[in-house]
């Protein structure tokens, strides 16, 4: 048992506090274990150092002034970590808290030396932050219920006025075979199989209160049923009646366009202010109000069935 818990202590020196630049000596590895009331000759250290090598723990002996050690090669870069860092600080699901600790998990991956490298300079919007702690176990019994095909059973929130949460339709509890997840706008969905409504629905995963994995076997996916083109239609501009469109964009706009619909979207210049695309979207208020909002930098040409709907829609709002 001893041995066990001296080679692990070494380990756990060894792992956190060197790296190419910060080597440790066997007389730094003896007064640290020392600290944990433990004392070992020089070379029984040795042999600890030799065990955790052939353990897989990459290990460097620099013999250029004395034996100092330490450790090589770890699971991730300290620019790997920064990007994952930066990505748990910006997901609006992940509550405060949960951002902490995930933040404080991913800096132990990487030498002591890097830290600095993972000071943070990303300014995150905190008021943005989930405050549903529950949506860690959410998305682990979601994944269960997938693997095992079985349904799940939850209830539903939204916000009052007031800000409080209250539940849908009383707290009815709702019944769903769960199919995929879904990530939008820093946003995780649940898409399933509704059993009341009898159809498939889709749920944001950080309004989802007391959810259980039930016994009963999920309803299986419908064939032909493509999660792709599901997320297309809920989440672009295709959940109305598609339809070819061109727009005439001042070039201020181009980010926007190919942000929206990808480099490959047909584009023509008009004239050294203007070009024009065509884009494949639903003639729907979600359409409508994009083209809105581009405050008249942005005019659909063609078809006339969409530059008459465009209009009904301007009219309706000065009603």
């Amino acid at each position: 048992m001893a041995l066990t818990n001296r080679t692990l202590i070494i380990f756990k020196y060894l792992w956190e506090t060197t790296d190419e630049a910060h080597p440790a000596s066997l007389a730094d590895i003896s007064a640290f274990l020392k600290q944990h009331e433990i004392t070992a000759d020089p070379r029984t250290l040795r042999k600890d150092i030799e065990q955790l090598t052939e353990f897989g723990v990459d290990i460097v002996k620099d013999r250029r002034v004395q034996n100092l050690y330490h450790v090589a090669t770890r699971h991730f870069e300290a620019p790997e970590v920064k990007l994952l860092i930066d990505a748990v600080q910006s997901a609006r699901f992940i509550t405060s808290r949960k951002s902490k600790a995930l933040v404080k998990r991913l800096s132990s991956f990487v030498a002591p030396g890097d830290t600095a490298l993972l000071k943070r300079h990303l300014y995150i919007d905190s008021r943005s932050k989930a405050t549903n702690e529950s949506i860690y176990l959410n998305v682990d019994r979601i994944q269960t219920a997938i693997t095992e095909r079985k349904k799940i059973s939850f209830c539903y929130f939204d916000y009052s006025p007031s800000k409080e949460r209250v539940l849908r339709h009383g707290g009815q509890v709702y019944s769903v075979s769960p199919f995929a997840m879904l990530w939008n706008n820093d946003t995780y969905y649940l898409v399933g199989f509704h059993d009341h409504r009898q159809q498939i629905a889709k749920f944001r995963v950080d309004r989802i209160v007391q959810m259980e994995v039930t016994d009963e076997t999920a309803v299986r996916k419908p064939k032909g049923f493509d999660i792709s083109e599901f997320f297309t239609q809920e989440f672009s501009m295709l959940n109305g009646k598609e339809c070819t469109v061109t727009l005439l964009c001042e070039n201020i706009l181009m980010n926007s366009i190919i942000d929206r619909f990808g480099e490959d979207v047909p584009i023509q210049i008009v004239d050294a202010d203007h070009f024009s695309a065509q884009v494949t979207v639903d003639l729907s208020s979600n359409f409508y109000g994009w083209v809105f909002a581009s405050a008249g930098k942005m005019k659909i040409t063609e078809p006339q069935e969409a530059v008459e709907g465009f209009r009904e829609v301007l009219e309706s709002f000065q009603e």
